[in-house]
């Protein structure tokens, strides 16, 4: 069983930083990937929105277009780790951030394709 685990977050001001990151555990194969993504209050998870995504084996992440150029996903492979560094945060990026897993490399943008998610961490930007 692989579990997920946020941690990060909190309150910044607009133009402001700040960086997440998410502990994988549990058996882990070069196969996996991690995603990002965001949900409003009161969202189901189907609605959660894409905010980025890497595999373990591939060099290059993908990007939902709000955030390119703002926000940068990496990963620690040793440790099991990947983070969400968030620049330039505007309103519009406050939300729940949830961290999520899934075997294989295909439909990195749907929520639905992740079969191992985490408990979700608050960001909030004040404007």
């Amino acid at each position: 069983q692989v579990q997920m685990v946020e941690s990060g977050g909190g309150l910044a001001q607009t133009g402001g930083s700040l960086r997440l990151s998410c502990a994988a555990s549990g058996q882990i194969f070069d196969t996996f990937a991690v995603g990002w993504f965001r949900q409003d209050w009161g969202e189901e998870r189907e609605g959660r929105e894409f905010v980025a995504a890497i595999t373990w084996s591939a060099p290059t992440p993908i990007y939902a277009d709000p955030v390119k150029g703002r926000f940068i996903i990496s990963k620690d492979k040793v440790k099991k780790m990947v983070y969400l560094q968030m620049n330039d945060l505007k309103p519009k990026d406050t939300g729940l951030y949830y961290c999520a897993g899934k075997g294989g490399s295909g439909g990195l943008a749907y929520p639905i394709a992740y079969s191992y998610w985490g408990q979700g961490i608050q960001v909030t930007v004040s404007s």
